[in-house]
C-alpha cells in the first residue's frame, strides 16, 4: 500500500519533489516562459532547414550507434534546456535532410512549414480518436475530412455525402497509422465479407479460418495482386493467416501494369478447378495498384473491376502513393475505374505532404466496415458515435488535422499546381536521361517515379545488338533456339555486371552527398524479366527545379564514368 511518504530527489543540487514534477504538466503561468522554450525549439528546426552542407551527416554509423548506447535508464531529472541541447547535437545534427531539393530518392520529401505548428496543436490537445469522450470536435472534423477524400475518389452524389458525412451508422473510411494498416483494414474487411455469418455459422471472425473453410467448402483463400504490388500485401497475408503462398502475384506488362490477360487466366483457372472437383479456392480480393511504389505506374483499374465482378470478389485499390493526385481534376483520367472500387487506400504522408505516417482507407458504400465492428462496455459502446467502433487500431492521435488544414490552405487549385510541377520534373528528368548517351531509361512513369541506370554508350550498343539478334532468330528452329539461349545468357551477364556498376555508383553518390537517389532491383520486362539494379528518382519536392535535375545527372555521369573506366571497362570487354 502507498505510504504517502513524500519522495525528494535532487537535480543539480536542487531538491525536486512532486510539486516540481507537477509543474511540467501545467502550462507556464507566463506565455513568455512558454515562448522561451518554443522559440528555442523553432530555432533548432530553422537551423536544420537552413544549414549548409550535405544531405547526410558525415558521422559513421558505428560512431552514431555509440551516441545512443547508454544502457543505464536515467534516474535523476534533467533540465529541459539540457535535453534540447542533447537533441540538437545528437539527433538534429545527424538527421537526413529529406526536404533538400537535391534529395530525390524517396517518397519522403519536404513538408509545408505550417504542419510543424499543427503537430504542436495535436500534441497540446492530446485527443484520442478512439472515443468521443476523448475526442469531441476532432471526431467530427475527421469524419468531414474522410468525406472529402471519399468524394474525390468515388464521386458519389451530393445527396450521398449529405446523408453520410456525420451519419453514426455509416463509415466512409478510417484514418490509420500508415498504408500497411490501411491495406490491412481493407483486406480483412474483404476476408470477413467473403466468409460471412450464415445460419448457424457465426462468420470467420468468430469461428476462424479452418471452420470458415469447412463450412463454405474451401481449401484455401487467396489475394491476387501484380508483381509490382507493395510488400504490405504480403504482410497482410501473413497476419490474416492465409500466408505468403496465397498472395498470388501476376506478371506485369512492358509498362509495369498488371497483365490483364494473365489476371483473367489466373482467375479462370481457379474457377475451373473449383468446378472440376479439385481443391477449392476462394478469391478474397483483387488488388489494383495506383501507382506502383517502384515504378510509379497505374494498373488498368477499369478492366480489373470487370474481372472482379465476373468472379464475384472484392476489388481493392492500393493508391497509397498516387491517390492524392485525384485532387487535381486534370489528372483524373489516369485513375479511370478507381471510382468503382470497393475500397481504396491513400497515404497522407506521401502526396498530401503530411509528415509520416498517416494512412487512410475508404469504402465505397459506407457499410462495409460493419464487417469489422466491435465494442466494449467501458468504451466504443454499440450505440455511440465513437470512431473506434470500426477501426483495427485502438488509441489514435488527432492526425487528420494535418491533411484537413493542408487542403484548406492549398485548396484543390494549389494541389493542381504542385502536381503539375511534379509532372514537369518527371518529364524533364526522363528527357535528360533519354538524351544522354551514358544513361538508360528503365520505365515509362505515370506518377513521379522515374527509373534509370548508368550504362555507358558502348554497353548499350552491345545490348541492343544482342536484342536484335534474339528478335531475328526463328523460334521454331531448334538450332536458333539454342543460339537465342546463348544470346540471353550474354545479356544476363552484361546486366549482372551493370548491376555491380550501378551499386558502386549509388555508393559513390552517397559518399559525395551532394544529391541523393535511391536504388532497387526490378525484374525488367524489356530484358525478359532479368533482375536489373536501377536508380529510382522521386520528383515531388516543390523546391526541386529542372536545373537541379540537370546538375544531378551531370554529377552522376561524372562519377559513373570514373568508376567504369577504373574498375569495369576491361570486364565488359570480355563479355
Amino acid at each position: 500500500m502507498y505510504s504517502g511518504k513524500k519522495h525528494q530527489k535532487y537535480r543539480d543540487g536542487i531538491p525536486v519533489d512532486m510539486e516540481q514534477i507537477k509543474k511540467l504538466f501545467i502550462m507556464p503561468e507566463s506565455a513568455d516562459k512558454f515562448n522561451e522554450f518554443g522559440n528555442e525549439l523553432l530555432d533548432l528546426i530553422h537551423s536544420f532547414f537552413t544549414e549548409k552542407g550535405g544531405i547526410h551527416s558525415s558521422i559513421l554509423l558505428p560512431d552514431l550507434a555509440k551516441l545512443f548506447s547508454n544502457t543505464n535508464i536515467p534516474a535523476e531529472p534533467h533540465l529541459l534546456k539540457d535535453i534540447l541541447y542533447e537533441i540538437k547535437t545528437k539527433v538534429i545534427a545527424h538527421s537526413v535532410k529529406v526536404g533538400n531539393p537535391y534529395y530525390i530518392g524517396h517518397m519522403t520529401s519536404a513538408v509545408p512549414y505550417f504542419v510543424i505548428l499543427l503537430e504542436m496543436i495535436i500534441a497540446a490537445l492530446n485527443q484520442n480518436q478512439v472515443k468521443i469522450e476523448s475526442a469531441k470536435a476532432s471526431t467530427f472534423l475527421e469524419k468531414e475530412f474522410i468525406s472529402w477524400m471519399h468524394r474525390i475518389i468515388f464521386m458519389r452524389s451530393p445527396k450521398f455525402y449529405k446523408n453520410n458525412i456525420q451519419n453514426r451508422e455509416t463509415v466512409l473510411g478510417n484514418m490509420t497509422l500508415d498504408g500497411t494498416m490501411a491495406n490491412m483494414t481493407a483486406l480483412l474487411t474483404a476476408r470477413n465479407r467473403a466468409f460471412p455469418p450464415d445460419g448457424r455459422f457465426p462468420g470467420i471472425r468468430e469461428a476462424g479460418l479452418a471452420e470458415a473453410y469447412k463450412y463454405y467448402g474451401y481449401d484455401r483463400s487467396v489475394i491476387i495482386v501484380s508483381r509490382r504490388g507493395h510488400y504490405s500485401i504480403e504482410k497482410v497475408g501473413r497476419t490474416m493467416g492465409i500466408g505468403n503462398r496465397n498472395i498470388i502475384k501476376v506478371p506485369v506488362d512492358s509498362r509495369n501494369k498488371i497483365d490483364i490477360l494473365r489476371l483473367e487466366k489466373t482467375c479462370r483457372e481457379i474457377e475451373e478447378t473449383n468446378l472440376g472437383g479439385g481443391p477449392r479456392t476462394k478469391i478474397i480480393a483483387l488488388v489494383g495498384i495506383a501507382g506502383t511504389t517502384e515504378t510509379g505506374n497505374i494498373d488498368n483499374l477499369k478492366e480489373m473491376r470487370k474481372i472482379a465482378d465476373r468472379y464475384k470478389t472484392h476489388f481493392h485499390v492500393d493508391a497509397a502513393w498516387g491517390g492524392s493526385v485525384l485532387l487535381a481534376d486534370d489528372f483524373r483520367y489516369l485513375f479511370s475505374g478507381i471510382e468503382k472500387a470497393d475500397s481504396v487506400t491513400v497515404d497522407a504522408h506521401k502526396l498530401l505532404y503530411a509528415p509520416p505516417s498517416l494512412g487512410m482507407v475508404f469504402f465505397r458504400n459506407g457499410t462495409e466496415l460493419k464487417a469489422l465492428m466491435h465494442n466494449s462496455n467501458y468504451i466504443i459502446r454499440p450505440d455511440s458515435v465513437d470512431l473506434g467502433r470500426f477501426s483495427l487500431e485502438g488509441s489514435r492521435p488527432f492526425a487528420s488535422l494535418k491533411p484537413w488544414a493542408t487542403i484548406k490552405i492549398f485548396g484543390k487549385h494549389g494541389f493542381s499546381l504542385i502536381f503539375e510541377h511534379a509532372f514537369e520534373l518527371t518529364s524533364v528528368l526522363r528527357g535528360l536521361v533519354e538524351m544522354h548517351c551514358n544513361f538508360e531509361a528503365m520505365n515509362q512513369p505515370e506518377l513521379f517515379i522515374f527509373n534509370y541506370r548508368f550504362a555507358p554508350k558502348a554497353i548499350q550498343e552491345k545490348l541492343g545488338k544482342l536484342m536484335l539478334k534474339i528478335q531475328d532468330a526463328d523460334s521454331s528452329d531448334e538450332k536458333n533456339n539454342t543460339v537465342k539461349i546463348q544470346y540471353l545468357k550474354r545479356i544476363e551477364n552484361i546486366n549482372s555486371l551493370l548491376n555491380e556498376l550501378n551499386i558502386e555508383l549509388h555508393k559513390a553518390i552517397r559518399e559525395e552527398d551532394e544529391s541523393f537517389v535511391s536504388r532497387t532491383m526490378i525484374d525488367m520486362p524489356q530484358y525478359f524479366y532479368q533482375n536489373c539494379v536501377i536508380l529510382r528518382a522521386i520528383t515531388i519536392n516543390p523546391l526541386t527545379t529542372p536545373e537541379i535535375l540537370k546538375e544531378i545527372i551531370e554529377q552522376q555521369n561524372k562519377i559513373g564514368l570514373k568508376i567504369y573506366k577504373t574498375f569495369f571497362s576491361g570486364r565488359f570487354d570480355k563479355l
